[in-house]
């Protein structure tokens, strides 16, 4: 019997008998939670060996759908499910014959039981559009002896011969499939349920440095790599810069001419807020002056702080690509197209502004800002399961339709970030989106001063990466 087959009847068994999962509900709930975390309402979902629907039962979707290659699993999964709306399907996934694209695919407690795993990644990508994300969870390979000894013991049910790889070979199959591999986590140190025990474990103590090697699930998410599925996309996609402006009259008509053109089309949208100077008469008179050469949009925000500058000015983008430019100018205008290309070629769907690479101008940050933006840039690596650089970088790009997306799932934060960035970047880790750095130079101001006060809104910035850390770290 090939291995294939024994597989099969190994799963086909298993569904006649209706194993129960009782004593093990605590570790596939754990699974199924995680996995939630990253669908949403509006999502379609397609899990590839789905035995009996339960993980697909437990996640949001707007539409969902599961394949097995067991007879007896899918049988049981239309049977248990039968009034969730999820269409089961018995299919090979070596072998994927769908006929449409989704935007999430997991992938859980299938590769050990997978002769080709190459050859199944490969077939992935039929399923695949360019914002597909893929979530892969296997076996800690450290757990392999434990688990046999189990088996061994007749403490946990025998399965066939099964793969055990370790990070780095999964992240290299998904990379030769031509997948690109963004972020790896793992949970789940203790996967039976003890009151007291088991939160303690896998709640806290597993999402720690020397611990979190012990942990019994790893995921891997993964997006196509860029190469295999843009084209053109130096002309391709039209942009909206936002620029908020409080009390920067010196830079407004600074921010047009030093704007240099990219894309199919750049929106420029000038967004005033409780200014004490001329910036908003100085905004008006420069729309004006360059209507002729340039797309200039303007308003004034009804609320206070730049996120909500920002978020007035989203309103009335246009664009396929939203970028925040900040009308001090400390990044540079003439960097944006970097930002540009690097969305728009697929190598990221959130692109990040870092400062802290290259050296800055004398009086571009001060001591204490340097400090606050390295703790921030720790903590945030730490949160995300990513490495940032710099975090509070004022240029953020994203697409507009994922912004459409994390304005619904907003709620899930909180809406009280005075600033906007922790609240993008916290809302783009939850749509999943695979978050690129751009480094620039940081340059020193050449009129006005900073209207962030450092301690204040430091206390402001560190309660949210506490109140962060309870809704996408200890989850």
């Amino acid at each position: 019997m090939s291995t294939v087959d024994n597989y099969k009847k190994h799963f086909n068994e298993l569904a006649i008998k209706r194993t129960n999962r009782r004593f093990t509900a605590y570790y596939w709930n754990e699974i199924s939670q995680y996995c939630n975390y990253f669908s949403h309402d509006d999502s379609s979902v397609l899990e590839i060996g789905c035995g009996s629907g339960d993980l697909l039962a437990a996640i949001t979707g707007s539409k969902k759908i599961g394949i097995d290659f067991s007879e007896e699993h899918i049988k049981w999964a239309k049977e248990k499910h039968r009034d969730s709306g999820i269409e089961f399907v018995l299919m090979d996934a070596n072998l994927i014959t769908l006929n449409q694209t989704f935007d999430l695919i997991i992938i859980s407690n299938l590769i050990g039981y997978v002769d080709d795993i190459q050859n199944v990644f490969e077939q992935v990508k039929k399923c695949c559009h360019t914002g597909t994300k893929i979530i892969v969870q296997y076996y800690n390979s450290f757990w392999e002896p434990f688990i046999k000894f189990s088996e061994f013991m007749g403490i946990k049910q025998k399965t066939p011969t099964q793969n055990w790889l370790s990070t780095r070979d999964i992240n290299n199959l998904l990379f030769v499939s031509g997948f690109d591999v963004y972020r790896n986590s793992k949970r789940l140190i203790f996967p039976f349920y003890f009151p007291v025990l088991s939160v303690f474990f896998n709640k806290y103590l597993a999402k720690f440095p020397i611990f979190r090697f012990f942990s019994f699930n790893i995921y891997s998410f993964a997006k196509l790599l860029p190469e295999t599925h843009i084209d053109n996309f130096e002309h391709k996609h039209t942009t909206s810069v936002v620029i908020p402006a409080r009390n920067e009259s010196g830079n407004i008509e600074n921010a047009i001419l030093r704007l240099p053109k990219f894309g199919k089309h750049i929106e420029i949208i000038f967004i005033e807020g409780n200014s004490t100077d001329d910036t908003w008469q100085k905004i008006q008179e420069i729309q004006k002056k360059y209507s002729a050469t340039h797309d200039i949009k303007i308003g004034q925000q009804k609320g206070r702080g730049k996120a909500d500058a920002v978020r007035e000015g989203y309103k009335i983008a246009t664009g396929d690509i939203l970028m925040i430019l900040d009308a001090d100018l400390t990044v540079p205008p003439e960097d944006l197209p970097k930002f540009y290309n690097a969305i728009a070629s697929g190598k990221g769907d959130f692109i990040n502004g870092t400062r802290l690479v290259y050296p800055m101008d004398k009086e571009a940050m001060r001591f204490l800002n340097y400090l606050g933006n390295h703790f921030f840039s720790w903590a945030f690596t730490w949160l995300l399961e990513q490495r940032f650089k710099d975090t509070l970088c004022g240029t953020k790009v994203m697409y507009r339709t994922d912004y459409i997306k994390l304005t619904k799932n907003r709620k899930y934060f909180g809406d009280f970030d005075p600033f906007g960035d922790f609240d993008l970047l916290f809302g783009a880790h939850k749509l999943n989106l695979k978050i690129v750095e751009v480094p620039i130079r940081y340059r020193e101001r050449t009129y006005g001063s900073t209207n962030i006060s450092r301690f204040k809104h430091g206390i402001i910035l560190l309660r949210m990466c506490l109140f962060a850390s309870r809704k996408c770290k200890f989850i």
